[in-house]
């Protein structure tokens, strides 16, 4: 029985040369070895195989077996295979190839999937996942290891990451046109708190946010609420007219330009966060992971909405 862990690479690369030159000799002379060399390493190779390799042709040269012929064969393959996982590797450690998980909270999905877009076309050999969710879930997937990069709003203290501020993030309070607050140049907490506000679940980003808010500009001060899941369905309860709502900007450019929505006017709004692009300082990144954070920067926020008070 053959003995595949006997096997070396330098009895298949005798094999190979003494096939291609006919001569011990000249595969010694390919190889930068010695011809009792080339011969101890033929031995050895037959001996593991039992089997010989090669036959005496009548001019004296090298001919391969049937056997030889086979184990060439798996020889050529296998170098084929090493060579191109070399260079999967190289294509991996420089950037070029691989997989990563770009999480994003729910907020950015307003402008992730365009931004996306443009890392695939610049970098296509990159497999790129993209999961959405509030941040809540987006911080524990962080944790858990399950993204390579994440997008939101404010870093997660609780979780060590490197932080790039990607641009400005500006929150707004929005009301249909014709409410009453809208178009003044002024409106006081109370008039704010006197109608419902639209929030959204426990775990987002922009429910702290404007939870933090309305006890900033009333503190102690109680006011009604209306719970939704998502930013589309706020800005479609505050279009119906069932109230109020602090939001990402991000969300709305297309509703205030239709003017389908307008802003509520303050001096301490719009509320100017920022948008990170982090990673994990516990997880060592990959080349491809390097490839589109420097992607990213050299974006400069070409990709975020554009937003005018």
């Amino acid at each position: 029985m053959q003995r595949l862990n006997g096997l070396t690479f330098r009895q298949l690369w005798a094999l190979q040369a003494v096939s291609e030159t006919g001569s011990i000799t000249q595969a010694a002379e390919f190889l930068h070895l010695t011809p009792p060399a080339v011969h101890t390493q033929l031995k050895t190779l037959e001996e593991n195989m039992s089997c010989p390799m090669f036959y005496r042709n009548g001019t004296g040269g090298f001919e391969l077996t049937a056997e030889g012929k086979v184990l060439l064969q798996a020889q050529i393959q296998s170098h084929q295979a090493l060579w191109s996982a070399m260079r999967e590797i190289e294509a991996l450690r420089k950037g070029l190839a691989g997989s990563v998980t770009l999480g994003v909270v729910s907020t950015g999905k307003y402008f992730a999937p365009s931004l996306v877009a443009d890392i695939k076309q610049r970098h296509p050999e990159i497999d790129i996942h993209l999961n959405i969710g509030n941040r809540d879930q987006t911080i524990s997937n962080l944790r858990n290891n399950a993204l390579d990069l994440v997008i939101m709003g404010r870093p997660a203290n609780q979780t060590p990451t490197s932080e790039i501020v990607l641009g400005d993030h500006p929150h707004i309070i929005i009301l249909p046109p014709s409410h009453s607050l809208a178009n003044r140049e002024y409106v006081s907490a109370d008039e704010i708190l006197s109608y419902q506000f639209i929030t959204r679940e426990m775990g987002s980003g922009t429910r702290i946010l404007a939870t933090r808010y309305l006890e900033q500009i009333a503190p102690g001060s109680s006011y009604q609420t209306m719970e939704v899941d998502s930013n589309e369905t706020i800005k479609q309860a505050v279009i119906a007219g069932l109230g109020i709502a602090l939001i990402s900007a991000h969300t709305v450019t297309e509703e205030l330009k239709t003017r389908r929505l307008a802003i509520l006017r303050r001096p301490d709004l719009p509320i100017i966060r920022k948008w990170y692009l982090l990673t994990p300082k516990y997880k060592e990144p990959t080349g491809a992971t390097k490839a589109i954070v420097d992607f990213i920067q050299q974006q400069n926020g070409s990709y975020l909405p554009k937003f005018q008070c």
